[in-house]
Parts: C-alpha cells; structure tokens; sequence
C-alpha cells in the first residue's frame, strides 16, 4: 500500500508586498494547505503587514520557511508545477488547474512530494523559474486580462486541490426548520385544491376535465415542496375560499 505523502508546497517566488503573502496564507488555510515556502521576498521576513493580513491564518506564516532561490525551494519535490498565463517556448505539460491538482493528489498517494510555484504580482515567473518546473498550468482566463492577482490564483488552485481530497456537495437543500413532505401529504393537498376548484368549475370544459386533474397532479409531484409548503398552500386556499364564500 502506498503512503500517502505530504499537501503540495505553496511556493511564493520573489513576493513584493506582504499584504499579498498574507492573503495567500488566508487562501491556502481555507482550503487545508499549510505548507507555504516563500524565495527572496522583496520586504524581507518577517512581515508585519502580512501577518496583520493573514488575519486567522498566521500558523501558515508561522511555518513558512524562506529560501534563497526557487531551487532551494523545491531541492526536496518529486514535482514542481508553475503558474503562469503567459506563452513560454518550452516543451512541458500545461495543464487546467483542476488537471494539475488531479495529478497532484494521485502523486500524493504515491508518497510523492508536490510543490506549486507562483511568481512575483508584477512581473510573474520568469522563464529561469518556469524551466525548474516539470509542467504548467494556465488558467483559463478572459486573454484580454489575464492577470490574476497573487491570493486569488492560490487560492483558485488550493479549492481544486480540495475539490480532489473533500466530498463536495454540489446542491443541498436546506431546511432547518421543516422536512420534505411524504407522498401522502401531496396527495391530500392535490385532493384538496382538485375538490376546491371542481366545486368553483375550474375543470371546463368537461372533455378536457380529465387531462386538467393530471396536469395539476402533474405539477404537484413536481414541486419539491416541504411540510411547511404544504400547509400553507391549504391555508392559503381555505382563506380565498373563505373570502369568496362570504360574499
């Protein structure tokens, strides 16, 4: 059985303002990863400005370590990818971030270490860090703005990283005060409105009664209606009715 290795290394290359580091660290913790290396900030370290906004997530900073080039950053990796929107003239994989971090996670499970680089806000990865790297991955951005600030592109990988390693639930219907109505209980309440509107002759003209009834069935099976729905939809029709029968 394979042992399952390390989260990626969020690796910062040349980072120029601390507020951006900190940010990165918020990103990367709302989505599990702690492991952050940062190469030749600008500001030096540490930095107050990005510690005040990690603001929650200051244990990534705390056990960033610092390096003095992007090959002391990942010396330790079995795998380096490199973020960049720009076209390079090298021969290397360039991949979705959601297929690098499919990629990542079944390394992962090899016991293999991954590290993802990203370069300074202004400029990016230059062509020497990018050639360290064994494959790329682009974004698919708007290509008439490419640019991605430096906590949103961490933050857009670590959410895919986590979307491998977390049951994601894509819709959930939320319902802390009530539970979905049982099958009986629609049945009553299409009864209902059936009894109610046949006595104020809804259903005409009389060839076409039947197929109305299955139509209104219809549209109550198809509602995805609570028990709190189903009681007031009969409230709601006895006061019509009320207000039309004291007339």
């Amino acid at each position: 059985m394979s042992e399952l290795g390390p989260d990626p290394a969020i690796v910062l290359v040349r980072p120029q303002m601390g507020q951006n580091i900190g940010s990165a660290a918020r990103a990367m913790l709302n989505f599990g990863l702690e492991r952050m290396r940062i190469v030749a900030p600008r500001d030096g370290w540490p930095n107050p400005d990005a510690v005040a906004m990690a603001s929650g997530a200051g244990r990534v900073l705390d056990a960033s370590t610092i390096h003095d080039s992007v090959a002391d950053a990942v010396g330790d990796c079995d795998f380096v990818f490199a973020t960049t929107a720009r076209s390079r003239e090298m021969t290397k994989p360039v991949v979705s971030p959601e297929r690098a971090m499919a990629m990542s996670r079944e390394m992962q499970r090899d016991g293999r270490k991954v590290a993802i680089l990203f370069g300074p806000e202004r400029t990016g990865l230059e062509n020497d860090d990018v050639a360290v790297a064994n494959a790329i991955i682009t974004v698919p951005v708007n290509p008439e703005f490419a640019s991605l600030n430096l906590a949103q592109c961490v933050l857009l990988t670590a959410y895919e990283f986590r979307r491998q390693t977390a049951d994601v639930e894509h819709e959930v219907l939320s319902m802390p005060t009530t539970e979905t109505a049982s099958v009986i209980e629609v049945e009553k309440l299409a009864e209902h409105y059936e009894a109610r509107l046949d006595e104020q002759g809804f259903f005409f003209p009389e060839t076409k009664a039947e197929v109305m009834k299955v139509n209104l069935r219809n549209m109550w099976s198809r509602m995805p209606l609570t028990r709190q729905d189903v009681q007031m939809f009969h409230g709601m029709l006895r006061q019509l009715l009320r207000k039309i029968d004291n007339k």
